[in-house]
């Protein structure tokens, strides 16, 4: 064999196996985008139904101690409110904080490609 047709293989080898990562790559991008879209939907869903809920809540608690105790009734209301968001927000960055990285599965064979170059696998090679 000669020398042109061993770096030939090596080119068509290393441009398959760029190939293949590729592949991989799109099929979590594609699952992560179809699995975004369905939380965003739920979580619209979510956010619509629990607006109407809490005005209706408002609404009634208002209602309810408008003649004895309204500002009281404001002033909790919004205390409520308050906590809700700040639970709301430390839920949040919490969640953001422990997300798991992008890719997980197309950076590892990466990773395990990476050592197999450089010799720390033979399995593969």
């Amino acid at each position: 064999m000669s020398i042109t047709a061993a770096v030939r293989r090596i080119g068509a080898n290393v441009l398959d196996l760029a190939r293949t990562r590729l592949e991989l790559a799109a099929v979590e991008l594609q699952e992560g985008a179809h699995r975004l879209l369905g939380y965003l939907a739920w979580a619209i869903t979510a956010a619509v139904l629990g607006l109407f809920a809490v005005g209706l809540v408002i609404l009634f608690v208002l209602v309810l101690f408008w003649d004895t105790h309204r500002l009281a009734a404001v002033g909790g209301m919004a205390v409520l409110f308050i906590l809700g968001t700040l639970f709301a927000v430390s839920k949040l960055r919490a969640g953001l904080a422990a997300r798991p990285p992008m890719l997980p599965a197309t950076l590892a064979e990466l990773r395990k490609d990476a050592e197999a170059l450089k010799g720390g696998q033979t399995d593969g090679f």
